[in-house]
């Protein structure tokens, strides 16, 4: 996909002055690198001290290891899944080739190679994610755990492979900072998870290579952060690599700078990237994850090398870590909000291993769990590593005092998130928030007053998910669009209107007027946006326990027009539409379930499933994969006379 004029014009008028003024100095800055790369300084005597503690491996849970290692020999086996394509090329990557595609990424000055452009490129998801090196710290970690140098030699023969392939500033993988960043991270757990290895010192700080590509990844990150419109999770990918490098690796003039630049701008952009809530301000849930972790993870480098952290950090990661814990269902799935493209900011566990449960035991490892949070079954090997080095926090009860949750939070009024829980793990989440992140809002989705409901963590009226961000904009457009969550769209257009596949350029405004998730028997939300000119959509949901249903009134008030409601289920409802009536039925743990979807019956529904000419009834449960899915679709012309401007659903859960 290539970007035309109209887009770039359409971004630059969501900068601001300074923002233009950074982006010039950063395009003169690339053409004076293209004549004259900067040099390396020369480093002897370094050494790395950086390593895990004593007892440390031995706190890892066997099962947890377990998983590792049956992880870490797939991989050994050259066997790996990256976003919904199965690779077997592992045992000697070819860095810029792009397996889904068949096509092969272009040599040449990094600046100059345009990775959105997939006919010249390919998936560049395809070929970034190898080399964030995340599967190299989970060999590394097997190594740590088993000590078999297999694991260890394969990560050096790899690293070795990279570097070589990859010069500094020369091809695709030195575009983008969050991938720099992130690649970082991994190089630091890497060295120290291959310390006990005899060749680990030769691998990093007595390899004049290594000691290249470190310095120049580094350089990199200062010269070029991401800025203004575009500082999201991008610029804390950026600031928690660039922190780790120089806290582990600070063998450079410069490190020292590096290492107080990046906090300083680490401190800065998580307190910008989150709502005082604890609740990331993308309003994508899979970035609140991927945050949490990279600032995890570069807490413990800093608290490793004895570097104070502002006491904002940890404050902004306490709670960030405390709206987790309010938001997931009861098992511990969150919100399926905005965009999800499956990054993580650091991996050592294996396949199985719950990313959520991970991040509330290492919350609870380094600030304690409060007595309304879910309890975590599963095990992971992350939590011991990262736990061994982050200073603990004051734990609930202890000075200093930190104002936590007394109650388990259900309504989050400035990300406007609002939860309402019934019984038997009725789960639902409602939608009043701001549409998305600075002025680009460049992960949310048009998805203003939609609702997402589950039963016993099962998907009933789901939110379909992500599927793509480049390559093919008809499925970018679905799955990001009005349509395409459980809202209703107005005259066939998007409550928001998008500039291109990370830019929109206009954005409704959602307000919430009732959030009474306490109320006796009954939670209650209500929320208007004003996304369509001259026409309102309010929603109410109603929640009651006792009768286990859901009661979604729609009212629309405006100038008349095509409406029309959608429902999406989640790919486990079996569903029978008749008339206006869906029956639903599922299977969870061996047990049937079923449920009945009374629809308005003013719109005329049908049921559609993986349709692709448009795309309709799709659920994608991960980053490049999509499944069809039944989605239920009511149309009619709201013009205030032949419909009554007010539409009920009503949904029951049966026994």
């Amino acid at each position: 996909m290539t970007l035309s004029t109209g887009w770039y014009l359409r971004r630059l008028s969501r900068m601001g002055p300074r923002e233009i003024g950074g982006r010039v100095g950063d395009t003169l800055r690339r053409r004076r690198w293209r004549s004259a790369r900067p040099h390396s300084p020369v480093v002897t005597g370094a050494r790395f001290t950086a390593v895990l503690p004593e007892g440390t491996i031995g706190a890892v849970p066997p099962d947890a290891a377990k998983r590792l290692v049956a992880e870490a020999d797939r991989l050994m086996a050259g066997h790996v899944e990256y976003f919904g394509v199965d690779r077997d090329d592992l045992v000697d990557p070819d860095w810029w080739y792009d397996p889904k595609t068949g096509r092969r990424a272009p040599w040449g000055y990094a600046f100059d190679v345009p990775y959105r452009d997939e006919e010249a490129v390919g998936d560049i998801k395809q070929i970034w994610e190898p080399s964030r090196h995340q599967y190299l710290t989970v060999l590394a970690a097997a190594y740590a755990v088993t000590g078999d140098e297999r694991y260890a030699e394969r990560v050096a023969e790899h690293l070795r492979s990279w570097w070589a392939a990859n010069a500094p500033l020369r091809g695709v993988h030195w575009t983008s900072g969050i991938e720099l960043g992130i690649r970082l991270l991994s190089w630091v757990w890497v060295r120290r998870l291959l310390d006990g290895w005899p060749g680990a010192a030769g691998l990093f700080e007595r390899n004049p290579v290594a000691l290249r590509q470190i310095w120049h990844h580094q350089r990199w990150l200062a010269a070029f952060p991401s800025r203004g419109s575009s500082a999201n999770n991008h610029v804390v990918a950026e600031a928690a690599g660039q922190l780790a490098a120089a806290c582990a690796f600070g063998w450079f003039p410069s490190s020292a700078r590096w290492r107080a630049d990046a906090l300083r701008t680490l401190e800065r952009q998580l307190r910008a990237n989150t709502f005082g809530s604890g609740l990331n301000r993308e309003l994508a849930t899979e970035y609140h994850g991927l945050v949490l972790e990279l600032g995890l993870a570069a807490v413990a480098e800093a608290d490793a090398a004895g570097v104070p952290v502002p006491p904002t950090v940890r404050l902004v990661l306490l709670r960030m870590t405390d709206a987790l814990a309010a938001v997931v269902d009861d098992r511990l799935r969150p919100p399926r909000q905005g965009d999800s493209d499956d990054g993580h900011g650091l991996v050592v566990d294996g396949a199985g291993t719950d990313r959520w449960g991970s991040l509330l035991a290492t919350g609870d490892a380094v600030f304690g769990r409060l007595d309304w949070w879910p309890e975590v079954t599963g095990t992971d090997v992350r939590t011991p590593l990262l736990a061994a080095f982050v200073r603990p926090y004051a734990k609930p009860g202890t000075a200093p005092h930190v104002s936590r949750p007394a109650s388990r939070p259900a309504h989050f009024a400035d990300a406007g998130m609002t939860i309402l829980r019934g019984p038997e793990g009725i789960w639902c989440r409602c939608d009043g928030g701001p549409h998305g992140f600075l002025s680009i809002a460049a992960h949310a989705h048009a998805d203003a007053l939609s609702v997402e409901v589950r039963h016993d963590g099962v998907d009933v009226l789901a939110d379909p998910g992500t599927y793509c961000y480049h390559g093919q904009p008809e499925w970018r457009r679905y799955f990001r669009s009005t349509l395409g969550h459980n809202t209703l769209e107005w005259e066939g257009a998007d409550q928001s209107v998008s500039g291109g596949p990370f830019l929109w350029t206009r954005h409704a405004r959602s307000r919430v007027l009732v959030a009474d998730t306490a109320g006796e028997g009954v939670a209650r939300w209500c929320a208007e946006h004003d996304g369509y000119p001259g026409f309102t959509h309010r929603r109410r949901v109603e929640l009651t326990g006792a009768s286990r249903e859901l009661r979604v009134v729609d009212e629309v008030r405006g100038d008349g027009g095509a409406v029309r409601l959608a429902f999406h289920l989640g790919p486990a409802i079996a569903a029978e539409l008749t008339g206006h009536r869906a029956v639903l039925t599922w299977t969870r743990d061996g047990e049937d379930r079923s449920a009945t979807l009374d629809l308005p019956e003013e719109l005329t529904w049908r049921a559609h499933r993986g349709e692709s000419d448009p795309p309709l009834g799709w659920y994608s449960p991960g980053f490049g994969r999509k499944e069809p899915s039944t989605t239920l679709v009511g149309g009619g012309h709201a013009d205030g006379t032949a419909l009554s401007g007010e539409f009920t659903t009503v949904l029951r859960f049966g026994g």
